[in-house]
């Protein structure tokens, strides 16, 4: 598994390109969005003509404009009152059409960016779930977590929140410079004269603050570790009096994330100062020639008053475009890290050309297996064994010399380093991933159960079985008892990890899952290693009655769990030794 820095090798352009792709399903959408938007332009060049009319026509003795003479009738252009009555009319009309196109644009906006977030998160989600398990165990679940509920949100960021203002603040810039240039063109070249400024203002910030940016994620993904930790293992914290210590970590984390906020804070506080300064010393100069001109008679103070006006509306386009070149980047690294997780690929990786198999007879054969999950270090060496079909196998020795990594193998979590596995005649890498893992059922020393009901869990093993499939299941697991005794029965909420029934009825569950399931192949985890001795001997007549027909691999440190095993192994030094079945009775 190695990373591929593709992503965390290019510059934002080509970021803002990766998320544009990843959009395409929504550019209809977005460029509806752009319509509405840009709409603007021409409503913000509406809004300040009914105060010229009323400076220049009403107050003033100025004539009234052609365009004015063509639309309005004669009645209204000989009478200042009537004039006065259109442009209050103007006024509000434009105020109107303005806030009516904000409520089509936030309704438009918001349904669109909450779909194309959901759309990418599922995308990550997806392959997170496809991820080999060694990606997982050396990075933790929370930093995949924080990516997908957090920094997905930067496709929107960027795709909505960027590129729809900073297309539509061009458009307008272009509409003001225009008209500015008609009415002055002198005063029009000096109110443009800020815009190279601002240009390398956006080019020297910008990687400054992606790098910051960058860093706050971490920090935050890094507290939120330690919250996530600590809820999940609260038991342990409450049993070893150590909740002082946990939330000093919490705090202490989240203190680090607000200092890298105040930081990131004063780097984009100091280049909205430069960028004010700027425009101000812009806006300042055009004052000052323009009054110059108005007692030149070169320009009607109207003139004037429209040309500051739309200065005004000309340095907002101009502050938005040079602000989302800084403000984005918190998008940008975002978007960094998301695409990075995308970017991750899976050790275990299903051939082009992979086939299907119905029900496997479950014959495994080991040849020159080896396997390390570090270069360097291997865990099982030179594995060469036969189990044959419905043979009832268990495995021993001291822990971590690799008993649970042989499973993990089996169900190709991870694939061997040398040698290969053989099922029914075929390498396991010949065949298709779901297929070959519909072949194995998994009981767990520890029993994973969801957060819902009793007989979902059951049927999580097989989606859609129906009711008397759950019950029969749970009757061979000898959990049907305890199940019907309790008030909702099997429409009982197990709770968070199933922390509301003990070891031994989550250990039934999991075997009725087993029974549902029925694989050809068993796999049983040290099953027996967290209940008493009562309990015990009720799961293993459960799971005597499991393993009937089917080829069955136990883990396990107790002997008493290995009777009736036809195969007994044993693993010394990453070597698998057969050992006398009597030598376990």
């Amino acid at each position: 598994m190695r990373l591929d820095l593709a992503t965390t090798r290019h510059g934002g352009f080509q970021l803002y390109l990766r998320l544009l792709r990843e959009a395409r399903g929504y550019w209809p959408a977005i460029a509806g969005l752009l319509v509405l938007q840009i709409l603007t332009a021409p409503l913000k060049l509406l809004a300040p003509v009914p105060l010229k009319i009323v400076v220049d026509n009403v107050l003033g003795s100025r004539p009234v404009p052609g365009v004015m003479r063509r639309i309005l009738p004669s009645a209204v252009l000989d009478s200042a009152t009537g004039l006065l009555v259109f442009a209050v009319i103007l006024l509000v009309a434009v105020t109107t059409l303005v806030y009516l196109k904000a409520l089509a644009l936030w309704v438009a906006q918001t349904y669109t960016a909450q779909k194309l977030v959901l759309s990418f998160r599922a995308k990550l989600f997806h392959h997170v779930q496809r991820l080999s398990l060694s990606y997982h165990d050396s990075r933790g679940s929370t930093d995949s977590t924080y990516r997908i509920q957090y920094d997905a949100e930067a496709i929107q960021k960027v795709a909505i929140g960027g590129v729809i203002p900073f297309v539509t603040a061009c458009v307008t810039l272009l509409g003001f410079l225009v008209v500015i240039t008609i009415l002055d063109p002198v005063l029009a070249l000096i109110a443009s004269a800020v815009m190279p400024a601002l240009f390398l203002f956006a080019r020297s910030f910008g990687p400054r603050l992606r790098r910051e940016w960058k860093t706050v994620k971490e920090v935050e993904s890094s507290a939120m570790s330690v919250l996530q930790e600590t809820l999940g293992s609260l038991r342990v914290v409450k049993a070893f009096g150590q909740e002082g210590r946990q939330h000093r970590q919490f705090v202490d984390k989240s203190n680090m994330g607000v200092r890298r906020q105040i930081r990131v804070a004063c780097t984009q506080g100091g280049f909205d100062l430069l960028v004010g300064v700027t425009t101000a010393l812009g806006t300042a100069v055009v004052l000052f020639l323009g009054v110059q001109h108005v007692l030149d008679g070169r320009l009607t103070l109207g003139n004037l008053l429209i040309v500051m006006a739309y200065l005004t509306q000309l340095y907002g386009p101009l502050e938005v475009i040079s602000r989302k070149a800084t403000e984005l980047q918190s998008g940008l690294a975002s978007a960094e890290r998301a695409f990075t997780l995308l970017d991750e690929r899976p050790e275990v990786v299903e051939r082009a050309n992979a086939i299907s198999i119905g029900r496997a007879r479950g014959e495994i054969r080991f040849e020159g297996l080896s396997f390390g999950y570090d270069p360097g270090v291997t865990i099982l060496r030179e594995i060469d064994l036969v189990i044959p079909a419905g043979a009832r196998v268990g495995i021993v020795g001291r822990t971590g010399v690799g008993k649970s990594t042989l499973v993990n193998l089996l169900m190709r979590f991870h694939d061997p380093t040398r040698g290969r596995i053989i099922l029914d005649g075929l390498d396991l890498r010949d065949y298709e991933l779901r297929s070959l893992r519909n072949q194995f059922a998994l009981v767990l020393q520890d029993p994973v159960l969801f957060s819902t009901t009793i007989a979902e869990n059951i049927a999580y093993a097989r989606p859609g079985a129906d009711m008397k499939a759950i019950v029969a299941a749970a009757k061979a697991a000898d959990a049907h008892e305890f199940i019907e005794a309790l008030p909702e029965g099997y429409e009982t909420c197990v709770g968070e990890r199933g922390m509301r029934l003990s070891g031994g009825e989550r250990q039934r569950i999991s075997l009725a899952r087993a029974f549902l399931k029925d694989a050809p192949i068993l796999m049983l985890d040290e099953p027996t290693s967290a209940v008493d001795v009562k309990t015990e001997k009720s799961i293993m007549e459960a799971m005597r009655r499991l393993m009937e027909g089917r080829t069955s691999l136990m883990i396990t440190h107790r002997p008493g769990t290995l009777a009736g095993c036809d195969l007994l192994l044993r693993i010394v030094d990453g070597r698998v030794a057969e050992i006398p079945s009597e030598a376990a009775q």
